[in-house]
């Protein structure tokens, strides 16, 4: 499937995802993605879009605390538009306009179980680390990834 625009998120844009981000991602994962992230962070997040319809997105922000640092929190698409191409796509834009901006470090997470998210990364270029033991808390195991962006 195509997909014909890939533009800047909205604030208003967060019921769409939030209709559609559980089902999508095959289990709930709505209380992951508050609507803080699109009030605050939605002008280096982005919307993929097909004849006006969201099709993907890449939840992300460049680091107020950290000079020189962004974190890609979520990236989603719609099932029937995998295996196309579309996140990597989401992820070349979000990166292309970090580095404009001065972003020469990206980070993200995943669970230690998530192979298809690991392998994802490893392929554009991040490097895995971990797991990082109770990085969220008691129990909560993450895979630590990070892209060093040239400068």
């Amino acid at each position: 499937m195509s997909v014909d625009e890939i533009r800047q998120a909205d604030a208003a844009d967060y019921d769409v995802i939030a209709a559609v981000v559980s089902e999508w991602w095959g289990r709930d994962v709505l209380t992951s993605l508050p609507r803080l992230f699109l009030n605050h962070f939605h002008t280096t997040s982005l919307i993929a879009e097909n004849d006006g319809v969201m099709v993907g997105f890449l939840i992300g922000f460049y680091s107020p605390s950290k000079s020189g640092e962004a974190y890609i929190h979520f990236v989603v698409v719609d099932p029937t538009h995998r295996h196309g191409g579309l996140a990597r796509r989401l992820y070349a834009k979000f990166l292309d306009e970090a580095a404009r901006t001065g972003v020469r470090i990206v980070r993200a997470i995943t669970s230690p179980g998530n192979d298809g998210s690991i392998t994802f990364h490893r392929r554009m270029g991040f490097e895995v680390s971990g797991p990082d033991t109770e990085y969220n808390g008691p129990g909560r195991d993450m895979v630590t990834l990070t892209l060093r962006l040239a400068e």
